[in-house]
C-alpha cells in the first residue's frame, strides 16, 4: 500500500527536481524524510515508495534507512528524545539524563513508544556537541548541558504542548514535522 498520496508525491517530485538529471538518486535522504514525515517511521510500504520514485530496489533504499539512525524504522512518539551517551556526555552525567527521560517519559528501555504515544527515548552514540555536554535532541534540534531535572522538565513542556526553545535553531513541533523539515519541505 503506497504511503505517499498525490499531494506528497507532488512534493518528492519537487524534491527530486532540485538534483541534476540523471542523479535523481541523491534524493533519497530527503525523500525518506517525507515519508517519515507521513508515518512517523519508515515503513516498508515507504520504502517501496521511494524506491519507485527513484527508479531503484527497495534494498538499495533500505541500505541507506537503516545506516543512518535519524530514521526510524519502528513506530516512533510524537516526539523524539536522543540522548548521546558517548564519553564526552557520560563522563559528565549523560546516564543520570538518559534514566530521567526514560522515568518522565516513561518510554520503556529496549520498547519503541510510550504508553501514551508521546515518547520514545533513544540512546544515541554521539550527537556531535561534545563542548555542550551532556547533550539531549528533541525531535533533531539540540539541547545542551541537560541535568536530569532539566530533561524532566523538557519532558513535561512538551507533554503541555509547548515546544522547549532548543540551544540553536528552531524548534520543530514535533518529529514528523521536523522530517518534514529535513526533507526541505518547511522551515
Amino acid at each position: 500500500m503506497a504511503v505517499l498520496g498525490a499531494e506528497d508525491r507532488a512534493r518528492a517530485a519537487e524534491i527530486m527536481a532540485r538534483y541534476p538529471k540523471g542523479r535523481e538518486r541523491a534524493a533519497i535522504i530527503p525523500l525518506l524524510y517525507l515519508v517519515q514525515s507521513v508515518e512517523g517511521h519508515v515503513t516498508r510500504d515507504g520504502l517501496r515508495d521511494v524506491a519507485e520514485l527513484l527508479g531503484t530496489t527497495t534494498a538499495e533504499v533500505e541500505a541507506v534507512a537503516s545506516f543512518y539512525t535519524m530514521f526510524r524504522l519502528r513506530p516512533t512518539g510524537t516526539h523524539l528524545v536522543n540522548v548521546c551517551t558517548n564519553l564526552s556526555c557520560a563522563l559528565v552525567g549523560a546516564w543520570d539524563v538518559f534514566e530521567a527521560a526514560h522515568d518522565a517519559t516513561g518510554a520503556p528501555h529496549g520498547g519503541d513508544v510510550s504508553d501514551d504515544g508521546m515518547f520514545t527515548v533513544h540512546e544515541e552514540e554521539c550527537l556531535a556537541a561534545c563542548d555542550a555536554a551532556p547533550v539531549v535532541q528533541v525531535d533533531f534540534v539540540n539541547h545542551d548541558k541537560v541535568s536530569p531535572e532539566r530533561m524532566r522538565e523538557i519532558v513535561e513542556r512538551l507533554r503541555n504542548g509547548e515546544v522547549p526553545e532548543p540551544a540553536r535553531g528552531i524548534a520543530p513541533t514535533d518529529f514528523k514535522h521536523a522530517s518534514r523539515i529535513l526533507a526541505g519541505l518547511e522551515e
